[in-house]
Order: structure tokens, then C-alpha cells, then sequence
């Protein structure tokens, strides 16, 4: 069945890892289609996470103006339109951007710009997330988690804080404080975890984060006291197929937990977390789990609508898209 033509909603999406190629030339006229796969795009194996995240760092160096950030924000909106995405959240590191000129804020708020810009253009909804990294400091920590105080808020798109980068390679120390921080002001947050490290890394996050979504999470199938932890309390796991397996947290793709998770009765959405990293839509993530799983229309149903309860944005936003979901899909399910 074709999945392209209906609408869908997306919460694990980085920016600076979904570049496409035409934006790229805009940025680095010179690049050659050849140059451009090798830099920006991973191969269908790598050594671990920190083999595959060094195209990310190649993308962060081209990003450094606010022009910049317009140009692959915008693009990113086209992508998604594309894809037929009705709503994204869209994460970043504002800090990743301040390599030449410019400040945190003026970071923040070029993105917020193209982000409005993008949803007027494309009517694609969207809301942003700031990362803070694995390997930051405490005070960068708190600099991230303090702008989403900053620029969040009642009309804001920006909705979230995050934790990413190799988690196998830095503990969590430096990231407490800011997480508590967050909790304290109400901001929802996210957290990378269950990816490069196992059950372990999940359960301590939901100790000290105390998130409700997990980035990834599907190493969590490894403990069942964990999968009935995560589906008792209603964690939503935000599930990536490819990625998962050209970072070798799966051998092969039939071997990927998230059947297994679906059918414990986890929450957990679909989604690319890397369009340009990992070459995919989520049209072909759709795929994937249809192939190799035998997934229908219902599960991939069952998927937008718990992303959608678990989403960031205000609860009337989520009324329209459990509205075009449901519209487009009960037919089919």
C-alpha cells in the first residue's frame, strides 16, 4: 500500500542532519553530488553512533549565519510537505551554531523566524526543541534549557528541551541540574536514550531527567521490568528503524525491537530522525516496518495518534491533527 499520499506527524527530527543536496549548493556552490554523499550522508553500516554522528558535524559547519539557518530550515519545511507531514518538532542546538559570529539567541530566534516562515509557506505545523549534548558542560546545559525558558511560553513555537549526542560516551552528570531546571518551569522534555547504551542508560534517565519520551529507547525491550515501567506510566518512545540499524543497535532491520515493543503495549511513534543522514523519508520508514513486520494501516494509525497525544504543542493543535488523521486513515485501518 501507498502511505506517501496521507498525512502523518513526526517528533524525532534533527535539523542540522536533513540537509537536502539543493541546499546545500546554495550554501557550498562547489559541491558535487559525489562530495555531498560522502559528508553528509552515512552508509548502511557504521562502526557505532559516533561513526554515523560525524556527518552531523559537517553539517553544523555549514550552518553558522543567520541566513544559513533560514535557508535549511526552509528546506527542511519542503522536505516534510513532501513527505505529506502534517506536524514536526523539530530539534537543534542552538550552541552547535555559534562557531563564528553569532550568539545563542540570535540563533534561536533566525530558526524561530524561518519557522514561521515555513508553516506560512508550506502549512506544515510545527514546534522546535532545543538539544543540549552528551559531552556539554553543566553551565552550557543550563545556557540551552535556560533559552527554551526564554524564548517558550504562551504563542511560542519553541516547546521542548532534549538531550542528544553519544550516550555511551558521557555520562549524565552535567545534564541533572538542567533537566530539574526544566521540570521546575514546566517545560516538557525529551531525552535521547536506549540507543548506544542499553536498558540501563533508560532507566536513568527516567530517574533524573524524568522525561516523558524517549529518543530511540528501543534497547529497553532488552529488560521486561522496563517495558512494563514505560507502558504503565505511559512513556512514548520515539522510534527510529534506520538509524537504528546503520548505527548498529540492530544487526539487521528484522531484528529491530519495535514490533516487540508495539505489541507490549509501549506508546511509540515512527519517525526518520536523521532525513539526510540516514537517506529516508518517513514514508520509507513507513515502508520498513510494513516489509519486514507485516505492519497494517491500523498500527501505523495507532503510531500518529500517540505521537500526537505525547506531542509538545497545545492541546487544540492536537485536536486538528487527531482530526486529519483520523479523516485520512479510519478508512483505511
Amino acid at each position: 500500500m501507498d502511505y506517501s499520499s496521507l498525512p502523518k506527524v513526526e517528533l524525532h527530527l534533527h535539523l542540522d542532519c536533513s540537509l537536502s543536496y539543493d541546499v546545500v549548493t546554495k550554501i557550498e556552490p562547489a559541491i558535487t553530488p559525489d562530495e555531498y554523499r560522502k559528508k553528509f550522508i552515512a552508509p548502511p553500516k557504521c562502526a557505532n553512533l559516533a561513526d554515523y554522528l560525524t556527518r552531523a558535524f559537517n553539517a553544523v559547519e555549514l550552518i553558522q549565519t543567520e541566513e544559513q539557518l533560514r535557508l535549511v530550515t526552509l528546506d527542511l519545511f519542503d522536505q516534510l510537505k513532501a513527505d505529506n507531514v502534517i506536524y514536526a518538532e523539530i530539534r537543534f542546538g542552538p550552541i552547535l551554531h555559534t562557531q563564528k559570529s553569532l550568539t545563542p539567541e540570535q540563533v534561536v530566534r533566525a530558526v524561530v523566524e524561518a519557522t514561521d516562515e515555513g508553516v506560512s509557506r508550506t502549512g506544515v505545523q510545527a514546534g522546535l526543541i532545543f538539544s543540549t549534548l552528551r559531552n556539554y558542560t553543566e553551565e552550557q546545559s543550563m545556557q540551552t534549557v535556560e533559552l527554551v525558558r526564554q524564548f517558550g511560553g504562551s504563542g511560542s513555537r519553541v516547546f521542548g528541551f532534549d538531550i542528544a549526542a553519544d550516550e555511551a560516551g558521557f555520562p549524565i552528570d552535567n545534564h541533572i541540574k538542567a533537566f530539574q531546571y526544566a521540570k521546575k518551569h514546566g517545560i516538557s522534555r525529551t531525552a535521547h536514550a536506549g540507543e548506544a547504551r542499553g536498558a540501563d542508560s533508560v532507566w536513568e534517565t527516567l530517574h533524573h531527567f524524568e522525561p516523558t519520551r524517549i529518543g530511540h529507547g528501543v534497547r529497553c525491550a532488552e529488560d521486561p521490568e522496563l517495558l512494563v515501567h514505560l507502558r504503565d506510566h505511559r512513556i512514548h518512545l520515539e522510534v527510529c528503524p534506520t538509524s537504528n540499524v546503520q548505527t548498529n543497535v540492530f544487526d539487521r532491520i528484522v531484528n529491530h525491537s519495535a514490533d516487540l515493543l508495539y505489541r507490549s503495549g509501549i506508546s511509540l511513534g515512527i519517525n526518520t530522525d536523521t532525513r539526510t543522514i540516514s537517506n529516508v523519508t518517513l514514508d520509507d520508514e513507513y515502508g520498513v516496518m510494513v516489509q519486514n513486520f507485516g505492519w497494517g494501516p491500523d498500527m501505523l494509525l495507532k503510531c500518529n495518534l500517540e505521537a500526537i497525544e505525547h506531542a509538545f504543542c497545545p492541546p487544540e493543535w492536537k485536536r486538528g491533527f487527531r482530526e486529519k488523521i483520523t479523516g485520512a486513515w479510519d478508512g483505511l485501518a
